[in-house]
């Protein structure tokens, strides 16, 4: 397998969970947990497309993965904090360290531009 199905990793770990990344509502990126760091990869499609745009500043459009022992500061802010992260850690059932899960339980609807949206264990496409 090729591409962002096989993940990030290259031939190396199976991701433990991973999400599709979009922006204004097309994929542009695969997002892995991995046993010991997240990794963001870019889709070769979205590279391809003259209108390629990043999903932030932080995060310049490349093929390189971003690489992270923990998750990448722009996907952390886009979790809920407060009141509103009890209300869904209690709801949700989801323990507030794992950000990753929340990211998932959350963020696939959001109200900015970008979105997460969970993938089947089999990486399937979204």
């Amino acid at each position: 397998m090729t591409g962002p199905e096989a993940g990030a990793s290259g031939g190396g770990p199976s991701p433990l969970r991973s999400a599709a990344v979009r922006l204004d509502g097309s994929r542009v990126g695969l997002l892995e947990e991995l046993p010991a760091e997240y990794v963001f990869t870019y889709d070769p499609e979205w590279l391809a497309r003259g209108d390629a745009r990043p999903i932030s500043l932080t995060m310049p459009v490349r093929s390189e993965p971003y690489r992270s022992r923990s998750l990448h500061t722009f996907f952390e802010n886009l979790l809920p904090e407060g009141w509103l992260l009890e209300i869904a850690t209690q709801k949700l059932k989801i323990p507030k360290d794992d950000a990753f899960g929340l990211l998932l339980a959350t963020c696939a609807d959001s109200i900015g531009a970008v979105e997460i949206v969970p993938l089947e264990p089999d990486g399937g496409r979204s």
